[in-house]
């Protein structure tokens, strides 16, 4: 019988990958902690109109990517591809938004039928931040500090480098969208067929084009900049002043616009060298229009995501991840004669008691000394504690070992009562 595989672009996370990401979601969860972000969790699968409704319904995500189907009651849902709408859909609907002020955040699975290639699944894991109910570059400035802060706990700060850019409102974009078009119907024979698909639907995601002979068309084009209403240019101003007083480093791309219709004013991207042609890690900006897009009241928003993927490849091959974050299991208990379960199973529940953020394996599998111990050093563990009984010895089992697995050499006979506090010695005393 064949076997079954995964679908393609929908990747398993194995034990020793698992650990990777661990490390990098407890870091994510201790800084939107730190600046008072509150978790939200919402569905996997919305209706269609929701997001054709945010996203836009002529982007390649709506129009190419989305996994939409109709349900058993004729339903046409998706599975989300993003996060941003699925958010406001929830926040609103349960009344987190009107006069009052929110900050969010999540993560979970996404999906896009795209070409699956370096850091992008078909399914594909994002960190998302959201603020709502708040005007005014301060709090673009708090959530993009957010990002900074990650990267800084991660080590990764030198990598990143911050894009920024101003795309006015709505109305400002309409007015360039038909100047960009005028031009470029002057530029055809130098476009290549995504760009003149796009040239009439949605002009301004031809100017992110990696291909260098519409890049060069768009030398001459016009400027975003030229059709940004007043307002929003000041908004930009502060936010600029802003970032530079907290020393966040960042550089003006006026070609950079985002995939997503409901961004407006300040948009950005944290893009890398380390991963490729795909150097995206982190992108977000403001969407002041989107509540009142879906139904909701006017209120101001703005938020990032993350790509997950992305970010462990560049954890992985920047050799970020600390070896303890790798290391699954801290204590081993070998345990060799007879009748030694019980004694075993309270030493090892005696240990997480004192030590609860260790990882205790107690060896359930039998066997000779020798290839226990193969098994202790194998699990990657810190220390084994050897609980061994002669053949021939009778009642209960009064001292263990415990023996140093790091270089093997030190080892300490106690008690099986002190075995506990004799570990302190390995792993600094600490209990928390």
């Amino acid at each position: 019988m064949e076997k079954l595989q995964a679908i393609r672009g929908m990747n398993d996370i194995l034990p020793e990958e698992a650990l990777e990401w661990e490390y990098l979601e407890s870091t994510f969860y201790r800084v939107v902690k730190s600046f008072g972000y509150r978790e939200i969790r919402f569905p996997v699968v919305e209706q269609t109109q929701l997001f054709k409704r945010s996203i836009g319904a002529v982007t390649d995500i709506v129009e190419k990517e989305m996994y939409s189907f109709d349900d058993r009651n004729g339903d046409n849902v998706s599975l989300r591809p993003e996060g941003t709408a699925g958010c406001v859909r929830a926040a609103d609907q349960h009344g987190l938004l009107y006069n009052q002020h929110q900050r969010l955040w999540y993560q979970g699975p996404m999906f896009r039928h795209e070409r699956p290639q370096k850091g992008r699944y078909r399914q594909f894991h994002q960190f998302g931040v959201e603020a709502f109910g708040m005007s005014g570059p301060a709090i673009d400035v708090e959530v993009i500090q957010i990002s900074a802060m990650l990267w800084k706990d991660l080590g990764l700060t030198q990598y990143l480098k911050l894009e920024i850019n101003n795309i006015g409102s709505a109305q400002d974009r309409k007015k360039y969208a038909q100047a960009l078009t005028a031009y470029l119907s002057g530029k055809v024979d130098e476009l290549d067929d995504d760009a003149r698909n796009r040239m009439h639907s949605n002009p301004m995601r031809i100017l992110d084009s990696k291909n260098e002979a519409v890049r060069s068309a768009l030398v001459d084009a016009p400027k975003l900049c030229d059709f940004v209403n007043q307002d929003s240019k000041t908004h930009f101003r502060k936010l600029k002043e802003l970032l530079t007083a907290l020393e966040v480093q960042f550089v003006e791309n006026n070609r950079l616009v985002r995939g997503l219709d409901y961004y407006n004013n300040c948009v950005y991207e944290w893009t890398t060298d380390t991963l490729g042609a795909q150097g995206a890690v982190c992108g977000g900006g403001r969407y002041d229009g989107l509540v009142r897009q879906l139904g909701g009241r006017e209120t101001e928003a703005c938020g990032f995501a993350i790509g997950i993927e992305r970010l462990v490849l560049m954890l992985r091959s920047l050799n970020k991840i600390p070896a303890s974050a790798l290391r699954p299991t801290d204590v081993y208990l070998v345990v060799v004669g007879g009748s030694l379960e019980s004694e075993a199973f309270s030493v090892a529940e005696a240990i997480r008691e004192k030590y609860p953020h260790l990882g205790v394996i107690c060896h359930c599998a039998g066997g000779k000394f020798n290839s226990q111990m193969k098994r202790a050093y194998t699990s990657g563990a810190r220390v084994a504690v050897v609980l061994e009984r002669d053949g021939e010895a009778i009642g209960p089992l009064m001292e263990g070992k415990i023996r140093s697995l790091d270089d093997g050499a030190e080892s300490i006979v106690t008690e099986i009562d002190n075995i506990p506090e004799k570990l302190g010695k390995f792993f600094g005393n600490s209990e928390g």
